[in-house]
């Protein structure tokens, strides 16, 4: 299941050449505008997206995500929103097959690990020291072309919320920033027609001695298997169960 972009549909949604040059191949920090309009799908075909996703169990090693599909997957992560827009994350896409084998026994042994197309794990940073904070005033002066000087404001905001902070306060808002990304990934991959499995049931001490975060100031927090469902997977004709809109939606 996707929801494609043809040409035509790009030039009715005002793409520029630039914007459309995403579809060729293009890659994203190449694009210094890429839309001047955006084609919104129609409603139903987002909760029809969001109906046909589940949390996949059981994937099928035989295919694999094309590498523009996944190439939009990593724009997705790349373009989570964050507070203050620091993004205190990294995203580690597990490629070795040894190395996603030594990761199985820390999740549960869940087979996800392993047979699933592509294997991320989403670490966050341990703490946000100044140097960060510098850095990403930095960045966001020469994107915007104006002098640090003028976001003196904005960096003394950013600094005051992070200095209230003990480290462990800093990891556990940096984790929760990173649970948007998971989710950001996850509804993408349902529009691009992947199939997902967000893996909680994780060892992140394990994880982190395996991928060798120790020293790097990043931890892991949660990972996210990728591909396509297996035939034989049950549970993807299972009804989808959720609460009606009255039980958990409230208007004040």
């Amino acid at each position: 299941m996707r929801v494609p972009l043809p040409q035509h549909h790009a030039r009715k949604a005002g793409l520029t050449p630039i914007g459309y040059a995403r579809y060729s191949g293009l890659r994203l920090r190449e694009m210094p505008l890429a839309f001047s309009a955006m084609h919104a799908i129609a409603p139903p075909a987002l909760t029809a997206a969001l109906r046909w996703r589940y949390a996949t169990k059981s994937f099928d090693p035989a295919k694999k995500i094309p590498q523009d599909v996944f190439d939009g997957l990593l724009d997705a992560l790349v373009l989570t929103p964050s507070s203050f827009g620091i993004q205190p994350w990294k995203f580690i896409v597990v490629q070795d097959p040894a190395l996603r084998a030594e990761l199985q026994p820390a999740s549960w042994n869940q087979p996800q690990v392993t047979e699933a197309s592509h294997f991320i794990v989403l670490a966050a940073r341990e703490a946000i020291a100044t140097a960060q904070v510098d850095a990403w005033i930095a960045h966001i002066a020469k994107a915007r072309g104006v002098s640090e000087d003028s976001l003196a404001e904005y960096r003394g905001r950013m600094a005051g919320f992070l200095a209230a902070m003990d480290d462990e306060q800093k990891f556990a808002w940096a984790s929760r920033q990173t649970y948007i990304a998971l989710g950001q990934l996850m509804t993408s991959a349902a529009l691009l027609g992947v199939d997902s499995c967000p893996l909680e049931g994780i060892s992140p001490p394990a994880y982190d001695a395996a991928l060798g975060l120790a020293g790097s100031g990043y931890r892991t927090v949660v990972a996210c298997a990728l591909g396509y469902r297996s035939a034989g997977d049950k549970y993807a004709l299972v009804p989808k169960s959720r609460f009606d809109h009255t039980q958990v939606v409230e208007y004040r």
